[in-house]
């Protein structure tokens, strides 16, 4: 690393006064430790309800830093009641100066959990390493913007790992201590931590150098991405200041909130969960002679059985060209057999109960049993603001956005996020919202006048459709009211996506249990061309521009490279165009509802009875004290439902619900 750093610790509230004073731009970034109980605990340092802040660094110029001290063991820390306040107001809750971190989400959970709220204007380095390129066409991952990865690929400079530091550093300490002097170790630890940040000399020059160099590098990385943004997509550094960087800072506060579970529920139920499948298993094994299912019915033993003993059709493969046994070749196998072989049709109805129940208890008992955080009592999942080239959020750790709906889940596997008491859970979801986009996008006046009138888009839809008036079409009591509506929604969310008659077809038949022929969608699908017409010529154009550009982009800029969409190969040219129309839709519905979290900022600030715990999809999710519910309802409600942007004129409807568990939620 440079000789050229002017790195120092400060221990003074008046000195750190003095090197922050006049900043306009501060990187900062916090060491953390885990507390006594938790020293066991590999990751406890990564989590603000297991750690706590042992130092904090600031850089206001490149090659320059401060760390102060405020938890090492060995002393020689600052005053955290002189220094944290000085810090809020003069930093962290500063509307004056643009704060910039490296993992922005991380820095907001640790300052939430001393009240703090960091506001707006933030600056996230790693939200911005993943909206610049690093090749031609190909945009960096998360794995690929690590501090220790970047520096080293932009600044030809190699960073100590935290390993090397602390293992220095403490064989450093032991060679001028002596065991006399040593910490008192944690009850429940076998020896001193030797992971342990707080365990290091905040004076040695390696502890400050490690610190300071967080700071100083983050800040580099704010010159440099700002630098690439400007001369090369002027776009992405606006969404990257005004949209990735303050869902960075909401990120921290749903971590740390986290999602409150009902264990003892849960444990019951995994028996009983238990119990249905082997009572399922017993009842496949007796008509398949013990033909070993393992724990899907995805064995090549059930396969062989199907395929070879008793020779039914292939009606789908998989991409090696091997028999398919997913859900969809079960439903398949299952029509077919209706017509050829009733007989086995009960096998199949067996197949796919087995599935669901089996998939019931490995997703969502065990794993989600596995990840409730034993110092909370909650799962706090990781959530991924750029894990997809569209600009919506991903989930892991575990994944809470594809919580099954009641209508395929016999357990009320959403029932286990349960409130404490007297609180609500509070969930607001934004209507139709890539619908709206679409036709803000496309312009289409039918569509437009529906949005704007306060109208029913599907029925405006299903008019189209069927030739009928629009008030029949969403009259309820009319006999056909049901199957044309299934077939207008199976329509509207397909449509601005280039939805093929095969599509439709299967969309109808698997999600909306109808079965119409290839011919009856090719004609749905051209009276809709006929009915909205500007929507037709928007997709041609938009294909057209990401040909002409092999790239798509959202309304506020967010890019998407698309080389397929010059390949001769239909397959891959067809994708890249589903992509090109997809894209603008759904990233902008992204960028909108990252917005909306950015206005929540300061007003949660403000309302400490309003706690964010999740994201799915286009819902929020919070966690409301009971005596303010109708409050916080309006004010989400205003935040999610404000127009997003300049130009957009197609008003945004945000629909609440309340209730005790997220499984049963009744709307407001």
């Amino acid at each position: 690393m440079e000789n050229t750093t002017d790195y120092r610790v400060v221990t003074e509230a008046e000195e750190a006064r003095e090197y922050l004073d006049g900043a306009k731009v501060i990187a900062f970034d916090f060491e953390t430790a885990p507390r006594a109980e938790w020293r066991e605990d590999a990751l406890a340092a990564l989590d603000a309800h297991k750690a706590d802040i042992v130092g904090v660094s600031f850089s206001v110029a490149p090659g320059t830093g401060i760390y102060i001290p405020l938890a090492h063991r060995d002393g020689g820390n600052a005053d955290p009641e002189a220094v944290i306040p000085l810090l809020r107001d003069m930093v962290w809750e500063n509307p004056e100066v643009v704060k910039i971190a490296h993992n922005m989400a991380f820095e907001s959970m640790f300052l939430y959990a001393h009240g703090i709220i960091l506001r707006e204007p933030v600056y996230d380095t790693i939200a911005a390493a993943q909206m610049t390129l690093k090749s031609p066409d190909e945009f960096r991952s998360l794995n690929d913007s690590g501090l220790k990865t970047l520096v080293p690929n932009l600044f030809g400079i190699q960073l100590p790992s935290f390993t090397e530091v602390v293992t220095r550093g403490l064989s450093a300490r032991n060679r001028t201590r002596t065991a006399a002097v040593v910490p008192a170790r944690a009850p429940h630890a076998t020896s001193p931590d030797p992971f342990g940040f707080d365990m290091l000399s905040p004076n040695d020059p390696e502890t400050i150098r490690y610190a300071c160099a967080d700071s100083d590098f983050a800040l580099r990385l704010y010159d440099r991405f700002n630098e690439w943004f400007d001369r090369w997509l002027p776009g992405h550094r606006w969404i990257v200041e005004h949209v990735e960087s303050p869902t960075s800072v909401y990120c921290g506060l749903m971590k740390y909130n986290g999602l409150p579970m009902d264990r003892e529920t849960m444990i019951r139920k995994q028996g009983e969960c238990s119990e249905k499948l082997n009572e399922l298993r017993w009842k496949i094994h007796e008509i398949t002679g013990n033909v070993d299912i393992g724990a899907n019915c995805g064995t090549k033993a059930f396969k062989d059985y199907l395929f070879q003993d008793l020779k039914l059709p292939v009606l789908k493969t998989t991409e090696k060209n091997a028999e398919a046994a997913d859900d969809q070749t079960m439903q398949m196998l299952a029509e077919w057999c209706k017509e050829h072989k009733p007989e086995l049709v009960p096998l199949f109805e067996l197949v796919q109960e087995y599935r669901k129940w089996g998939k019931l208890k490995t997703t969502y008992l065990d794993g989600y049993l596995k990840y409730i955080n034993p110092a909370t009592g909650r799962i706090h999942p990781d959530l991924m603001p750029l894990a997809t080239d569209t600009g919506r959020f991903a989930c892991r750790n575990p994944n809470m956005q594809n919580c099954p709906r009641k209508s395929n889940d016999p357990i009320g596997i959403r029932s286990f996020i349960k409130a404490p008491d007297g609180w609500r859970l509070v969930s607001c979801d934004f209507s139709q919202i890539e619908l709206r986009v679409g036709s803000f996008y496309c312009r289409d006046p039918k569509m437009l006048e529906v949005y704007r009138t306060g109208g029913d888009i599907h029925a405006q839809t299903t008019s189209i459709i069927y030739g009928v008036p629009y008030e029949q079409a969403k009259d309820k009591n009319d006999p056909d009211y049901k199957e044309r509506r299934t077939v207008a929604k199976g329509v509207n969310f397909g449509l601005f996506f280039g939805l093929f008659p095969k599509g439709l077809q299967q969309q109808l038949k698997y999600k909306g249990g109808l079965n119409p022929s290839l011919e009856e969608c090719a004609a749905i699908l051209a009276s809709i061309r006929a009915g909205y017409p500007r929507l037709s010529a928007w997709q041609e154009e938009t294909k057209r521009k990401a040909a002409g550009l092999c790239y798509t982009e959202t309304h506020l800029g967010r890019r998407r490279y698309l080389l397929g969409i010059m390949s001769t190969d239909w397959g891959r040219r067809s994708f890249a165009e589903r992509c090109a129309l997809n894209t603008p839709i759904q990233g902008t519905a992204a960028d909108i509802l990252k917005l909306a979290m950015g206005r929540m900022i300061d007003g949660l600030a403000e309302r400490p009875w309003i706690r964010p715990v999740l994201q799915i999809h286009d819902e929020l999710v919070f966690l409301v004290e009971e005596n303010h519910v109708k409050e916080g309802v309006c004010f989400v409600k205003e935040c999610m439902e404000e127009k997003p942007f300049p130009g957009f004129d197609v008003p945004l409807a945000a629909e609440a619900a309340v209730g005790k568990d997220f499984g049963n939620l009744e709307e407001v």
